[in-house]
């Protein structure tokens, strides 16, 4: 008696099988990953601009102002966001900088103008904008003296 059997199918491959889920692992994979990608890009980015001297400088100012301590409270935090640009070569440089600020009792926007010569910083604009207030808050001394050293 002869016997045929019928040959069994070969059997598929890996991605023959999987692709339906593997597919969309691997779309979220590559967006997780640019994700992360670009999150370290801006913390980086950010993490230059708010250690500049025209940062901390007029974080300082704005901290140490009694018309921004009245309008905001204390501690006087900035956002973990800002916006504009900052620009350095050397012993000069140009600074434009919105800093969303804010305190326990409302919100604001630090701007900054100015201009880096011979290693220190001349501010133009140094004013905090209270929510709510007409008048921005100027923190520029009234001297002509307003290089970024206290």
């Amino acid at each position: 008696m002869n016997s045929t059997s019928i040959p069994d199918a070969p059997r598929q491959g890996w991605w023959q099988r999987h692709w339906r889920w593997a597919i969309p692992l691997l779309c979220v994979f590559c967006l997780g990953f640019f994700a992360g990608v670009l999150a370290l890009f801006m913390s980086v980015l950010f993490g230059a601009m708010r250690s500049s001297d025209v940062y901390t400088t007029a974080m300082q100012r704005a901290r140490d102002n009694p018309q921004v301590v009245a309008a905001l409270g204390t501690p006087i935090e900035p956002a973990w966001y800002l916006t504009g640009s900052l620009e350095t070569s050397g012993a000069s440089g140009n600074a434009d900088l919105q800093i969303p600020v804010s305190g326990p009792k409302g919100e604001g926007e630090l701007v900054i103008a100015a201009e880096k010569s011979a290693g220190q910083w001349t501010y133009s604009t140094l004013i905090v904008e209270v929510d709510g207030q007409r008048a921005p808050i100027d923190l520029l001394p009234e001297s002509a003296d307003n290089n970024a050293a206290p």
